[in-house]
């Protein structure tokens, strides 16, 4: 068989995959980025302003007060997964732990988001509308990422992806509803978002207590294992939960005036686009890399890389060649940011090739402790240098900025890969359930 028809024979499989994520989850997806977007077009720039600080935030702390813990469901586990009562009572212990970090989380992200927007000047009434809305969302996406968790666990996929499209459809069909009456604001906006996630949230809650029949009993052992596991993982979450929001969280410190907020939120939701077609990558990209014969993988590696560093050098040029293109779903108010959106595509695009080189270095086994060590020094060092050096009051230089970090992790990312071919890849260590 040639080469052609082994590449047909594992795509043909994978294009019904494909086509399921883009009935699921990519309608979930689309329905959050025209969300935002419409909010970027219909809010005034200082009401978006609080709009894009305030989930900013909320993202960070949604993976803060999760820290990892709801992902050690699944290998602990293993294979009993016809073993409801021990699945029910890993919950309910990993419930136990994540509301115990709540309380701790809770009040010290809750400062720190007052000495985020303290030089704002937004008023006591609105900063204490914002920590509410904070405060509750917050807690019910820990519970919905731990319930959700138990559908996917049990292989209800289809629950767990129409849950999300119609949170995701429902929150943009009542938003086109309020912009088509003119009722639109920055309370409308924030609100609908804050029902999706309850809606999510109840849903996921309902029917994994239908799957497992009842609630779970925690115990200390199974606690003790479920942070064993997790501890391990919580410096590098810890420090992309940050790195994610760093661009928007700096200009929110440092800009000059609100409208640098607006402007920056805005500019990120373009992000997206890229976000979304990396999604893919666990579909394609893993399970290809990780079948290849070793006689072929470093000229298939180096001829994908070719391929995905051309189109994310293409589709970054022609961000800067025709901004008015990334600006337009912006809107009007936004028409100005013309180098700046190249740079926020820049960014992105690098990210995009960094994150298709660690999908196909997990495939072969090409990790080591280092990798996130490295990662986390380099990008701490070159955000030190700018501090110090780069006056990050304007919005061209904390983009530089962020475009600068990407690139270090980007860096890391292909010296992995020349080492992981020089070394060889990660052992494998026999483990005992």
């Amino acid at each position: 068989m040639t080469e052609l028809n082994k590449l047909k024979a594992f795509l043909v499989p994978k294009f019904h995959q494909i086509l399921q994520f883009a009935m699921k989850q990519g309608i979930a997806s689309a329905g959050s980025l025209v969300y935002g977007l419409l909010c970027v077009r219909l809010l005034p720039r200082p009401e978006y302003a609080k709009f894009a600080v305030l989930f900013g935030f909320m993202g960070s702390l949604a993976v803060l007060l999760d820290i990892g813990v709801s992902s050690t469901l699944p290998p602990l586990v293993g294979e009993q997964t016809s073993n409801l009562r021990l699945i029910a009572n890993y919950v309910a212990s990993i419930r136990r732990i994540m509301q115990r970090l709540f309380l701790i989380v809770a009040p010290a992200a809750m400062f720190a988001f007052v000495l985020l927007v303290y030089k704002q000047r937004w008023g006591v009434w609105t900063v204490a509308q914002m920590l509410l809305v904070l405060v509750v969302t917050a807690w019910f996406v820990r519970v919905s990422s731990t319930y959700g968790a138990v559908l996917i666990l049990l292989r209800d996929r289809s629950r767990y992806y129409r849950v999300q499209i119609a949170g995701s459809l429902g929150s943009l069909a009542l938003l086109l509803i309020f912009a088509a009456t003119h009722r639109i604001n920055i309370y409308v906006g924030i609100l609908l978002n804050v029902a999706q996630v309850l809606f999510i949230t109840g849903s996921y809650y309902l029917r994994a207590l239908e799957l497992l029949g009842g609630k779970g009993v925690p115990s200390a052992k199974q606690e003790k294992a479920i942070v064993r596991l997790a501890l391990p993982n919580a410096p590098s979450i810890l420090f992309y939960a940050l790195q994610g929001q760093i661009t928007l969280m700096l200009i929110t410190v440092l800009g000059h005036d609100v409208s640098s907020i607006a402007n920056v939120g805005a500019l990120m939701r373009l992000n997206q686009i890229l976000v979304f077609v990396a999604q893919m990558n666990p579909i394609l990209v893993e399970p290809y890399f990780a079948r290849l014969q070793a006689s072929k993988l470093k000229s298939v590696y180096l001829l994908s890389l070719a391929l995905v560093a051309m189109f994310a050098a293409s589709f970054s040029c022609f961000a800067f060649l025709f901004p008015e293109i990334f600006l337009w779903p912006l809107g009007p108010k936004y028409s100005q940011l013309r180098v700046e959106v190249g740079l926020v595509v820049l960014s992105s695009a690098i990210q995009f090739t960094g994150g298709f080189i660690w999908v196909v270095h997990t495939a072969r086994r090409f990790v080591y402790w280092w990798n996130n060590v490295a990662i986390i020094v380099f990008t701490l060092l070159v955000q030190a240098v700018f501090v110090l050096k780069v006056d990050l009051s304007t919005i061209k230089n904390v983009l530089i900025l962020n475009v600068a970090s990407v690139a270090v992790s980007t860096l890391v990312a292909i010296s992995c890969g020349i080492y992981g071919f020089w070394r060889g890849p990660q052992r494998m260590e026999r483990t005992v359930n």
